[in-house]
């Protein structure tokens, strides 16, 4: 029997059940084109990173290309190609179904060949106004090279010739420009009714205009695209700043190798080769034969022309901070944890804000990695330098496709005064965390945050996360001991080993939870009630899968609750208990870490930012807590208790990858991310109460 899985497989079957989203008639048909969006979108990102580091391995002959060796990449090579052709398949399938379901709405996606004359009138019109001036056809046999293919854009190949004449014919690309002009175009349509046409088939309308001087009279036009290498190649030249290797990686990102190459499978023949051979691509190669449609990505902001709109529920305030003028007199006085979305995400700004403002604050420090675009936490602590404050900011350059936008907020914060940290060169900083140090009668108060997720507003409202807000003095000093470390990272790990509250990647963290781990087995052998909970985004770490194999031998109870990437074969004949590992996808994206190990009845509970993955344990500084305020360790194990009961959207893991859902036959139906919305809306209800009695 197989032992593991293969990273990438397990990936593939990941964005399957993204698919199944998209397939559930109960998610509202705007949800259903977003979750078509989202999985065009993660594609696009695997092929970029993870195929083409495959790829690589190939070409380096067995060296590393990375931290990650798989055994036989060009097998698994093989498998992606035959198992994203079947998604493909099922994801034309879905979206043709979503556009008969479209059509009851009166909702109608056109193009250039079904237009009305006022149609037509308003496309020339639009094109003319609007698209003209962003066009610019490329003839592409008269040049000597084929100019850059941007990665993230679509293209129309387009076939040109003379009705009378086969012979007669010209190739030319145009690129759409949907970043200026957006992808959607809605038309004028009958009342109680929505036209939309997408902009590269306002371009085919208009192609006899755009070429009229040529004398041509058939236009043959279809979609492509390319996906390129996204790997940032960071030179070691001792005279270059870190800054400059980032920016000189981010240019030579645009000449990266196109690692798949998808088209629209009606394109013209003779031209879907001559491009091929233009781009170096072989048959051999990532080849992806699709629909009239790419760039499905873009579909996560179809227009809002629903009936039925989201049943989106709005994030509340936490009940604890209900009580308060100031989110910062709470923390000091009590621990708090926030569960974004349920709770908003506005106590961590106020936080931010209050420091900005607070006399007695003098300092700062928190991390940053994916910020929001017009990230109000960058706007609170500008405004805290102003009012006086040091402000150590640790922007993460790496954080990957986020590395153009960080290095913009590195600009703006060091022309405002900010210290901008910018990490380590061969360790990326994944912790969240934030300390706030105000001086009161001649005291030094320390109160601040670890969270899951990112300090990001804007994702805060669909990612699924856990923060810590706290003023215990062993995180705040671990927290400092953390960015003494990145401030001065010669001095090597000394920093973070000396951490006594936080468990840190990459110096104790994997040796912690085999020691938890092994004491759960010893539980196990001796007779005693023995359990590991877990949730993560990720579970690839081949040590920590062997680890809870033996585990799962010795008869502990092992529940995973795991998004992404699952490598580990739960079934196994030498189990005494199989392990029970479920995905949940939904609405939210589950995002948050949680550890929860039975510990003979006095659980230890942890957040982290961490997931089981050789990245993340061995190669990034990453932050685990504990969480000892038993009211908060209950709320995080009855949450996660509501996630296992799922049975409307849980998947089970299995060892077939067949993303089967949890049956709720003859039980009660739990959507957890809407029970545990109710959970939480409901102690916020009974605390008001107990407040105002």
């Amino acid at each position: 029997m197989k032992q593991l899985i293969a990273r990438d497989i397990s990936w593939l079957s990941f964005n399957a059940r993204v698919l199944q989203e998209a397939n559930d008639p109960v998610v509202p048909l705007k949800e259903r084109i977003r979750f078509l969006g989202i999985h065009s979108n993660n594609m696009d990102e695997f092929f970029r990173v993870r195929v083409a580091t495959l790829k690589r391995m190939i070409e380096l002959g067995g060296k590393k290309a990375n931290m990650h060796l798989e055994e036989n990449p060009r097998q698994i090579l093989d498998q992606i190609q035959t198992i994203v052709l079947q998604q493909q398949n099922e994801f034309n399938r879905i979206w043709n179904s979503i556009l008969e379901e479209l059509k009851q709405e009166n909702i109608f996606l056109v193009n250039e060949k079904q237009l009305s004359k006022e149609q037509k009138e308003f496309v020339r019109k639009f094109f003319d106004e609007e698209v003209r001036s962003d066009i610019i056809p490329l003839l592409i046999e008269s040049l000597p090279q084929l100019p850059y293919l941007r990665d993230k854009s679509i293209y129309l190949g387009v076939v040109m010739r003379k009705k009378d004449s086969a012979y007669d014919q010209k190739y030319a690309l145009i690129e759409v420009p949907s970043r200026s002009v957006g992808r959607f175009v809605q038309l004028p349509s009958k009342p109680e009714s929505h036209s939309i046409i997408l902009l590269e088939d306002v371009i085919r309308f208009n192609l006899p205009y755009i070429f009229s001087y040529f004398g041509y009279d058939y236009f043959d036009a279809h979609i492509f695209k390319v996906t390129k290498d996204a790997e940032i190649d960071i030179d070691n030249d001792i005279a270059t700043s870190f800054v400059q290797k980032i920016q000189h990686g981010l240019k030579n990102r645009r000449k990266g190798k196109p690692v798949r190459f998808i088209y629209d499978k009606e394109m013209d023949a003779a031209l879907l080769e001559y491009l091929m051979k233009r781009v170096n691509l072989s048959r051999k190669d990532n080849i992806i034969p699709g629909g009239r449609i790419h760039n499905f990505r873009h579909f996560m902001d179809f227009p809002d022309v629903f009936s039925r709109k989201s049943t989106r529920r709005s994030p509340f305030t936490h009940p604890a901070l209900k009580k308060s003028l100031r989110v910062t007199d709470v923390i000091i006085e009590k621990d708090v944890m926030l569960h974004f979305p349920y709770h908003s995400f506005d106590a961590i700004i106020d936080l931010l804000r209050e420091a900005a403002m607070d006399p007695d604050v003098t300092t700062i420090k928190i991390t940053a990695y994916r910020l929001a675009d017009n990230s109000k936490i960058i706007n609170a602590l500008i405004n805290a330098v102003r009012n006086g404050k040091e402000v150590i900011v640790m922007l993460e350059l790496r954080a990957r496709f986020d590395e153009e936008a960080n290095l913009e907020w590195k600009d703006m914060l060091e022309l405002e005064g900010v210290k901008v940290l910018l990490g380590i060169p061969d360790m990326k900083i994944h912790a969240k965390l934030c300390v706030i140090k105000k001086r009161v009668d001649k005291k030094i108060i320390q109160y601040g945050f670890v969270s899951t997720g990112n300090l990001n507003e804007k994702t805060a409202k669909v990612y699924g996360d856990h923060c810590l807000l706290t003023g215990n003095r062993n995180v705040m000093a671990d927290i400092n001991r953390i960015f003494k470390f990145i401030e001065n990272p010669k001095t090597g790990l000394v920093h973070l080993k000396a951490c006594k509250k936080l468990v840190i990647c990459p110096v104790y963290m994997r040796k912690e939870l085999i020691r938890l781990i092994n004491a759960e087995i010893r539980n196990a052998k001796a007779g005693k009630a023995a359990s590991v909970i877990v949730k993560i985004n990720s579970l690839s770490d081949v040590q920590l899968i062997y680890q809870l194999y033996e585990a799962a031998n010795a008869g502990v109870e092992i529940k995973l609750i795991v998004r992404g990437i699952f490598c580990a074969v739960t079934q196994q004949k030498k189990f005494k208990n199989h392990m029970q590992a479920v995905s949940i996808v939904d609405e939210y994206l589950e995002h948050a870490r949680v550890l929860i190990f039975h510990n003979n009845g006095k659980e230890k509970i942890f957040i982290s930012s961490a997931d089981w993955m050789v990245r993340n344990l061995d190669h990034r500084v990453e932050a685990t807590v504990p969480v000892t305020d038993e009211e908060i360790k209950q709320e995080l194990i009855d949450i996660i208790h509501i996630q296992l009961r799922d049975n409307l959207k849980a998947r089970i893991l299995d060892n077939e990858l067949l993303n089967n859902y949890v049956s709720s036959a003859g039980k009660k139906k739990i959507r957890s991310q809407i029970e545990t919305y109710n959970y939480l809306y409901q102690k916020m209800l009974k605390q008001s109460e107990a407040g105002s009695n």
